[in-house]
């Protein structure tokens, strides 16, 4: 027998209003579980982006730098911004011991208005020593970047070939990078002769007044891989004590502070998912306690032309599954757009990486929780279904007269 023509599905039909109260409560159940799991799982993913994305022991920067407010940001996240120290650190580090591999970056902030196509960071690297950029890329590279081309971050509505004008230069885009999370991906990467060309660029048109000094005597960050034998600690220890003006850093202590946050913020959704998961259950258990009360004498009518109390108790249960399953499926398609949305303001608003996992793993948690909350309804209503079954059918039709 089709389901549309069933007594269950013609049962809901029938009273629209009920049917979607209880289509809005199974909802609610869904969404705050795939909701909540896509989110934590959306941070969780986007603290291990981070961690790869660095891709380096130690980072040595301006001390003065380490000083700002939003310098973890900036340099974690990408947050536009810049700063400065003297290039000839680089060469004194190269020297020491314990250090694997090097590499510099230079920043450059798209902040002014009309200067460029998007505001975004620009950042230099040096193609032929970079161990944190290159792992990155998605798209077909050759490991070399020609004067004013560039690679994008993923976010950026461009790729290979389009070309963006950033203070008066006309730059091509070589390559896009993967997804990351933050802020990064809406960062374009040149090599560090074109970044510090555009910064020459930027002050002969007066869109910006550089007053750090020549650009070709400046870099802005070393990064630091650590040669076997050596603990992070050891080669941080001694940049700091041996070169002044610069703050040597592990990067693993400048991710804690994140993970920190994260952390906090995955307990705080996961009691909101376990109070809304409880409270819905029961008020679903009130709901179809509630209607089944209302409907006894349907129910003493149905066993009086010979429905047995299985019948009776599974025309309930496949109601509450039609329902619950509706509810589910709008619950969970709904969680999925407010994740996507809440992705972005976790990147505004709280400055947290947050990068959900590919469509496959999206679609088998939605699949998980639709199951979990289809379920949960239906284990709501078994209780009313085997009160219903229960009943003393002529005692039911005596009150009905």
């Amino acid at each position: 027998m089709s389901v549309f023509n069933s007594i269950s599905y013609k049962n809901i039909a029938r009273r629209p209003g009920r049917t979607i109260i209880l289509v809005l409560l199974s909802a609610l159940l869904c969404f705050s579980v795939t909701g909540g799991s896509l989110a934590i799982t959306g941070l969780k993913e986007g603290l291990i982006s981070l961690r790869s994305r660095l891709g380096a022991d130690v980072m040595v920067v301006p001390y003065a730098a380490t000083t700002k407010t939003n310098f973890s940001n900036m340099i974690l996240q990408g947050n536009p911004g810049y700063f400065y120290m003297d290039r000839s650190i680089l060469d004194k580090i190269k020297d020491m011991d314990g250090i694997k591999e090097i590499s510099e970056q230079y920043f450059l902030a798209s902040a002014k208005a009309g200067c460029c196509s998007a505001k975004l960071q620009i950042i230099g690297f040096d193609p032929e020593t970079d161990f944190t950029i290159k792992p990155w890329v998605k798209e077909s590279y050759d490991g070399r970047l020609g004067k004013f081309e560039m690679l994008v971050g993923n976010d950026l509505n461009a790729f290979a070939g389009d070309t963006l004008t950033f203070y008066g230069k006309v730059c091509t885009v070589k390559g896009k990078l993967k997804k990351t999370g933050t802020y990064l991906d809406t960062a374009v990467y040149l090599s560090i002769d074109s970044v510090k060309a555009l910064l020459k660029s930027a002050e002969e048109t007066g869109m910006v007044t550089n007053n750090n000094g020549d650009p070709d005597k400046l870099t802005s960050c070393i990064l630091i891989n650590v040669a076997d034998g050596y603990t992070p600690l050891d080669v941080m220890s001694e940049i700091n004590i041996k070169t002044r003006g610069v703050e040597a850093i592990q990067t693993q202590d400048m991710i804690s502070g994140v993970a920190g946050q994260l952390e906090s913020a995955s307990r705080i959704i996961s009691v909101l998912i376990i109070a809304i998961w409880l409270l819905a259950i029961l008020i679903l258990i009130l709901a179809f306690t509630m209607i089944a009360n209302e409907r006894k004498k349907e129910f003493a009518i149905l066993r009086v032309l010979g429905s047995s109390r299985k019948m009776v108790a599974g025309i309930i249960l496949k109601e509450a599954l039609m329902v619950n399953f509706i509810g589910s499926v709008a619950g969970a398609f709904a969680a999925i757009v407010a994740v996507l949305l809440v992705g972005e303001v976790s990147l505004t608003t709280f400055d947290l990486p947050f990068l959900l996992p590919g469509a496959d793993k999206v679609a088998l948690l939605a699949l998980i929780t639709v199951a979990a909350s289809v379920a949960a309804g239906c284990l709501a209503s078994s209780l009313s279904a085997l009160k219903t079954s229960k009943i003393d059918t002529a005692l039911i039709l005596r009150e009905g007269n």
